[in-house]
């Protein structure tokens, strides 16, 4: 079982996310959860990937066609850590 912990930020991210993006993420949570990234795999939709740049080290899933989410897995306690939640703006801030 994987835990799902989310930035402060991501909070405030998703107060401007339309509906079905909120309904996304949440499935995105209960697949990473049981399944972890694995799971993200086997979903097309997803379309889960390594991000580079600024971003090393992060990846990201599509929650629609301009929002993602982008996270980063520490595997030495399984767990993935939600940074941010965007309109595919991969700027870091």
């Amino acid at each position: 079982m994987w835990r799902v912990f989310e930035h402060r930020r991501v909070e405030r991210q998703l107060r401007d996310a339309p509906r079905e993006v909120l309904v996304r993420y949440e499935k995105w949570k209960d697949i990473v959860a049981m399944s972890g990234q694995r799971g993200l795999r086997l979903i097309k939709g997803f379309h889960d990937e390594a991000l580079s740049g600024q971003w090393a080290g992060h990846r990201a899933s599509r929650l629609g066609i301009q929002w993602r989410v982008i996270y980063r897995v520490e595997a030495a306690e399984i767990r993935v850590l939600v940074v941010a939640v965007t309109a595919h703006d991969y700027r870091r801030a």
